[in-house]
């Protein structure tokens, strides 16, 4: 008898650990289908679509005047750290600066609810830069990328179909400041941007990286590229 209550006992224990690592494994498991369905879900607004009024093409124009605006000494565009990523953020969208050439990886700080604007590869032409220029038509022609290869990812996840995220701005103007980060004369000016554009969805609070960028291709054969940019964003929404 004395042999059974203890055999009774050790297997009531066996079965409570068995329960408890049973139950352990299925809130991983759980956790982490929910984690990697989160991941999956890249919320996008679609390339035709107008996010809070405004056309992916108009966005761009209004990213421009952004970027344009600030002196390169605290310019987003030019920014190692990310330490500038909140000047002149304003309204419902959030901008995210790349570079003028070359990789960065910044910190920044978002507030909930903030839309995420980016460009993975972009140009930009105004009358101020190319004095030669007269015509919106030039412009236009001047804002265009030959051979690209472009990539986003959000959280280790690639955004499918990007090519269909190439846009041009319609003409927009622009007052350059003294010292702006492509050295043409203050004032204002008219220009037109083109390239790929992104409009993410307000992301949930906490941690995300966000990663963008392309290159040019002299030789879209071989492979061989003329330019290339790659701005890593690890992003803290709250």
């Amino acid at each position: 008898m004395h042999y059974s209550i203890v055999f009774l006992r050790e297997y009531r224990i066996m079965v409570a650990v068995i329960s408890l690592v049973t139950l352990s494994t299925i809130i991983l498991n759980a956790l982490a289908t929910q984690t990697s369905a989160q991941n999956d879900k890249i919320e996008t607004f679609p390339i035709g679509s107008k996010p809070y009024n405004s056309t992916y093409g108009e966005w761009s124009a209004k990213w421009w005047i952004w970027a344009l605006s600030i002196p390169e000494e605290n310019n987003p565009v030019t920014d190692q750290t990310g330490e500038n990523c909140d000047i002149n953020q304003e309204g419902q969208v959030w901008n995210l600066a790349g570079t003028t050439g070359g990789s960065v990886t910044r910190q920044c700080d978002v507030p909930v609810g903030k839309a995420i604007f980016l460009s993975p590869l972009n140009i930009e032409c105004s009358y101020a830069e190319f004095p030669t220029m007269k015509t919106e038509q030039e412009l236009r022609d001047c804002a265009q990328w030959p051979g690209a290869s472009i990539e986003v990812t959000v959280d280790g996840v690639k955004i499918d179909d990007i090519d269909k995220y190439n846009v041009q701005s319609p003409i927009f103007d622009v007052d350059l400041p003294e010292n702006n980060i492509f050295g043409a004369p203050a004032g204002p000016t008219k220009a037109v941007s083109g390239g790929w554009w992104v409009m993410l969805k307000p992301l949930p609070p906490g941690n995300h990286q966000i990663s963008f960028g392309g290159s040019v291709l002299d030789n879209p054969t071989t492979g061989t590229q003329s330019f290339a940019v790659e701005s890593t964003y690890n992003l803290n929404v709250g």
